[in-house]
């Protein structure tokens, strides 16, 4: 919940504060590229310190960046520049907790005795339902309190999920042939980080799952956290609409994730994988024509809806394929480097809406989901999704 309220609050904090939709890319981008980074470096991190323990301290952490922000901007004064450091950190720390949290899926899943694509549609939904309940909240509570108030409740929701996984998640014995077991000494920790690239690029769907993230979440991202809320500001002019807005999205998440973990073992991986790629991109067409809130959150939960199966698909190809003892540093390479581009998209989503403004950004968003969708289609290591793997 308190990155879905960061979400909202931090880019409305920027618009009020500044009323630049390029700064409000430039901190979009800022935590990106701190995620990506942190992504890559962090996962031998987690793997040494066990899932559980680097979820919790991620979350302590954060939970201080993001106190920091309101803390300077109420006393002393909070300089552009200064935010832009905090929400870098913010971002480098928070990557390794979800890598953690992530990673400790399939041994849950396993105590659990539920099919591995199962947990991680239960683990999307739960992410999706913070997306569903978080926006509207943030939105009431930006216009009861202000944004820079809305941020100390954010941390203090960091440190609530810091104390709930301390409490309920069982702690994972190490496995054999991991860094914690075998004592393996600093000294391994770039060749660590290594096998977790090297096995990305040899595994060839693993590779191409990653390669179409990248430019996926190049589009979806910057434009949840640059083009729309520039979109709010502009045709409804409220923080309460863009939280209703963002729930319409959440709700067709949670949705979409809830459907696929029910009927995943019916559908097939492939088609259903580009068939949702392509109708990501068709709602924002609707948004070109600036319609009534109620569409616009209709186009929106259709868009969630569709990213319900990739999510937990490529999560479940990856921990089938990945060696237990490896997952943490490559699930963290992995999804840094599908996120990898996604720091430019924000940086440039942010200049296109002064240049060219919002509707053709929004009809350049979607044509670019139809592109994707059919590189997905024709891509020949996508067939793999439908073998069993052995």
């Amino acid at each position: 919940m308190g990155n879905v309220l960061a979400f909202v609050a931090i880019p409305w904090f920027v618009l009020q504060t500044t009323g630049s939709a390029a700064k409000t890319g430039l901190i979009g981008g800022a935590f990106l590229l701190a995620a990506v980074v942190a992504g890559v470096v962090g996962g031998p991190v987690v793997d040494r310190l066990g899932f559980k323990r680097a979820s919790i301290v991620a979350d302590l952490a954060g939970a201080v960046t993001v106190a920091l922000i309101p803390l300077l901007y109420q006393t002393i004064g909070l300089a552009f520049w200064q935010l832009l450091m905090l929400v870098f950190l913010g971002g480098f720390l928070d990557a390794p907790g979800h890598t953690a949290r992530q990673s400790l899926v399939p041994d849950l899943a396993g105590k659990a005795r539920m099919h591995i694509e199962r947990a991680n549609a239960a683990f999307w939904g739960i992410q999706h339902a913070s997306f569903l309940l978080g926006p509207p909240l943030a939105g009431v509570l930006i216009a009861v309190f202000t944004p820079s108030n809305v941020l100390w409740i954010d941390a203090a929701t960091f440190v609530i999920s810091a104390a709930l996984v301390s409490a309920l998640v069982p702690s994972v014995v190490p496995r054999v042939g991991t860094a914690a077991a075998e004592g393996r000494p600093p000294g391994r920790y770039l060749a660590e980080l290594a096998e977790g690239i090297t096995f990305i690029r040899r595994d060839r769907l693993v590779f191409w799952m990653f390669g179409i993230g990248v430019i996926a979440n190049f589009l979806i991202l910057p434009l949840f956290a640059v083009v729309l809320p520039v979109y709010a500001k502009q045709t409804y002019g409220s923080a309460v609409n863009l939280g209703l807005m963002l729930g319409g999205f959440g709700s067709g998440a949670l949705a979409g994730t809830v459907s696929y973990g029910t009927m995943c073992h019916l559908l097939p991986r492939r088609a259903t994988l580009v068939s949702a790629i392509v109708v990501m991109g068709l709602p924002f067409w609707v948004l070109v024509a600036t319609p009534s809130l109620v569409v616009t959150m209709g186009a929106l939960f259709v868009t969630g809806f569709a990213l319900g199966p990739p999510n937990t698909l490529t999560y479940s190809v990856l921990q089938e394929r990945t060696p237990p003892q490896m997952l943490g540093r490559v699930l963290g390479a992995g999804v840094s480097l599908s996120m990898v581009a996604v720091p430019i998209g924000m940086v440039l989503c942010g200049y296109a809406l002064e240049i060219v403004g919002l509707r053709l950004t929004l009809a350049g968003i979607s044509a670019c989901y139809l592109a994707v969708g059919l590189v997905s289609f024709l891509t020949p290591a996508l067939r793999e999704l439908d073998k069993p793997h052995g």
